[in-house]
């Protein structure tokens, strides 16, 4: 299934995709799961489908949200794949490099991110994020993926010369309405071996970024058990496993995300999320 969070007008909501058609789950089901993390918390998704609207929504006509809005943990991976690594001049991590993105800094699909006004450094990392479907700790990588409720394109947009204040990068990655995520959530059965995904990421069309998740150095269930050891992981929290080469603070001149600038992540199978970019 394709999940989606939205709002139409003031309502904030939820629902199934298929194909190019939007339902909304029920007034019954979302009575008692309000938004997408509550369903996912009470092991409901296997009954969205059924519980959605017979009428069919315009997607023009709504706005989408990252699909999981309010999770309790974003937790992000730096340099995880060896060309990232050595465009980035940096060593092959002994342990995976997590940082933190709060959820206001997030936006949905179609909507514009948002270069700040303090930096002309406003760069891309195109990812592959997955949420997670029950709580986890401790959980070995042997049985990290019965863990996961499914994936989505992630935007881990970047504001460099913030990111190297400090040896934190959480500077850089928690301005207001600076990354993305969706279009919508691909559950897990859809998904059976994430290694398989090819992720690419363009701007104004142009191919930027580019890589298979089967290059990861640290792959989908070594990032669960390792942060499962030190957090206990929520229903619908958040981990996106990092970006392939080719970002913009690594090209010779910098390429850097101005006001128009339009910035497309696409994996086969998960979706391909889209946000135009405008200054503060």
């Amino acid at each position: 299934m394709k999940l989606v969070s939205f709002k139409i007008g003031d309502k904030k909501t939820y629902g199934v995709m298929s194909g190019d058609t939007l339902k909304e789950v029920s007034d019954a089901f979302l009575s008692s799961c309000p938004d997408l993390r509550s369903a996912i918390a009470a092991g409901k998704l296997s009954e969205l489908e059924a519980s959605a609207r017979d009428v069919a929504l315009d997607a023009d006509s709504l706005q989408f949200m990252p699909p999981v809005p309010n999770p309790d943990k974003i937790l992000c991976v730096g340099v995880n794949y060896r060309p990232h690594i050595e465009e980035m001049g940096r060593e092959v991590p002994n342990y995976p490099v997590v940082f933190v993105r709060f959820a206001g800094s997030q936006v949905g699909h179609g909507q514009a991110v948002i270069r700040p006004g303090v930096s002309e450094q406003f760069d891309f990392e195109g990812e592959l994020a997955v949420v997670i479907g029950k709580r986890a700790r401790q959980v070995s990588r042997a049985d990290a993926l019965d863990y996961v409720a499914g994936y989505c394109c992630f935007m881990d947009g970047s504001v460099r010369d913030w990111q190297r204040h400090t040896m934190q990068f959480t500077a850089g990655k928690n301005f207001a309405h600076s990354g993305s995520m969706g279009p919508y959530l691909v559950t897990r059965d859809e998904i059976p071996d994430p290694t398989a995904l090819h992720l690419t990421t363009r701007v104004n069309g142009e191919l930027m970024q580019e890589g298979c998740v089967a290059d990861l150095v640290f792959d989908i269930p070594a990032l669960i058990e390792y942060c499962s050891t030190f957090a206990e992981l929520l229903p619908g929290d958040v981990i996106a496993t990092g970006t392939p080469g080719g970002v913009g603070a690594a090209r010779t001149p910098p390429v850097w995300l101005r006001d128009g600038d339009v910035v497309t992540v696409d994996v086969p199978g998960v979706g391909s999320l889209v946000n135009s970019v405008i200054d503060e």
